[in-house]
């Protein structure tokens, strides 16, 4: 039987819940009948172009609604209309249609952000300069951008001029008005061996080839960089060494440095994604501090204050600023000012400073109850971090674990996500801690993992 592909052609909305409806609308039809098993998850994203984050996510929700059921070891089958599952006889297991437990999106809590927008649009209405707000950049007044993003870095111990940054949407664009800046069609290019999984997209689309720099406790290893730097020639090194994506690690200070000089040797470019960087107080210096001028630096407001400000600031060294102003406007032209404004009021008048404290206790009160649940294994996280890293237990694999936990309404990334290579990923997943609004859904989700571990290596019948 040929592989289960839906059409999501016309859809409007989400891709997993495009995924969900053809599938309920395939089952409703008889086109697919009770039993039927569906592609892996990664092959379903593999056939449709989408991650296999979307393809899972979808999956949780089909078993939410109660389409299919997972089988551990065996896959996802089509289930018969009004049917029960003998692994769902705690009610509390069963998913509504509120959607699964959700600890794959790396996003802050939700928190005061929508009641303080509120404020600040209602004062933007009463004295600002709409008009101007609504104009291209170059009337809306481009030295205020400016000032926004120089605010901002000042915030996190970037020293800056405005000649040197940009204001983009976001980080992930920043991300790849770098790459667009700084690499050409061919160019090989470094990050950590477990990264950031968008530039792998990124490079792909832009014709890169991407490799990985070994990693150990304290980060991407200087002799394994030396090595890679001597024997292929790479045009940039892409970290993230402040809460590093998926293990939450920090680089120490020392660390930091020694890479720094693997780079001044070679004449190498860093690109160093300091997403997290607010949430951490104590963090060591950032690069971009300690080599400003072979260091680009990328910041955001999305994960201290909220994601869909869509607020990126770009620090480049004098001799790259302006290839990637060249590149932002070639991809967006500019910024939205006027998020860009609603940025620089939080930031003039503290609604930044509380909005990123309240995240901080949000995610220490969270890690602490993680690390409850998780005692005894060896979880790996940041008291101010939004996510936690969960090597697995000796017989367990991450795709098995995913698949256990998606069964029973948590979706959680393994590993292979982030990998560079992923033949080489570890048996490991990430957690999300921060965005499931719910505390006790969230505990929910981290206690159903918990108990998937503490049961058979790769599944088996579980009575929870």
């Amino acid at each position: 039987m040929a592989m289960w592909v839906p059409d999501l052609t016309g859809h409007r909305g989400p891709a997993y819940l495009a995924i969900v409806d053809a599938l309920a609308a395939e089952i409703a039809s008889g086109a697919l009948s009770p039993g039927t098993r569906l592609p892996p998850h990664r092959a379903l994203a593999y056939a449709l172009g989408l991650s296999p984050n979307t393809t899972s996510r979808a999956y949780a929700e089909a078993v939410a609604r109660a389409l299919v059921r997972g089988e551990v070891g065996r896959g996802t089958f089509v289930r018969a209309p009004g049917a029960s599952d003998a692994s769902d006889t705690d009610a509390d297991l069963r998913r509504t249609m509120a959607g699964p437990i959700d600890l794959s999106r790396n996003l802050p809590n939700r928190g005061a952000a929508g009641a303080q927008l509120a404020r600040t649009l209602g004062a933007l209405g009463r004295g600002a300069d709409l008009d101007a707000l609504l104009d291209y950049q170059d009337a809306a007044d481009p030295d205020r951008a400016a000032a926004v993003a120089l605010a901002w870095l000042a915030r996190v111990g970037v020293p800056a001029t405005a000649d040197e940054v940009t204001v983009t949407v976001g980080a992930q664009h920043a991300l790849m008005a770098s790459l667009l800046a700084l690499t050409r069609p061919g160019d090989l290019i470094l990050t950590e061996a477990l990264t950031y999984a968008p530039l792998k997209a990124m490079a792909a689309r832009l014709g890169l080839t991407v490799r990985g720099v070994p990693l150990d406790a304290d980060g991407p290893c200087p002799e394994a960089l030396e090595a890679l730097c001597a024997g292929c020639a790479p045009r940039l090194l892409y970290l993230t060494p402040t809460l590093q994506t998926p293990t939450a690690a920090i680089l120490p200070e020392s660390r930091r440095r020694a890479l720094l000089a693997v780079a001044a040797r070679h004449d190498l470019v860093l690109i160093e994604d300091d997403v997290f960087g607010p949430l951490v107080p104590d963090a060591p210096p950032p690069l971009a501090r300690l080599a400003p001028d072979r260091v680009v630096y990328l910041s955001s407001t999305s994960k201290a204050l909220a994601p869909g400000l869509r607020v990126g600031v770009a620090r480049a060294p004098a001799t790259l600023a302006a290839a990637l102003r060249g590149a932002v406007a070639l991809s967006c032209w500019m910024p939205p000012p006027l998020t860009a404004e609603i940025a620089g009021r939080w930031i003039a008048d503290g609604t930044a400073d509380r909005l990123t404290e309240a995240q901080r206790a949000v995610a220490r009160h969270r890690q602490a109850r993680a690390a409850q649940v998780f005692a005894g294994l060896d979880a790996r996280a940041h008291p101010c971090g939004l996510h936690l890293w969960l090597p697995l237990p000796e017989g367990w694999t991450a795709d098995a674990l995913r698949a256990a936990a998606a069964s029973r309404g948590v979706g959680v990334t393994e590993a292979a996500a982030f990998a560079v290579d992923p033949a080489q990923a570890p048996e490991a997943v990430r957690l999300c801690l921060s965005h499931e609004p719910d505390e006790a859904r969230l505990t929910r989700g981290l206690t159903i993992v918990r108990q998937i571990l503490d049961g058979p290596p790769g599944g088996g019948p579980l009575v929870l």
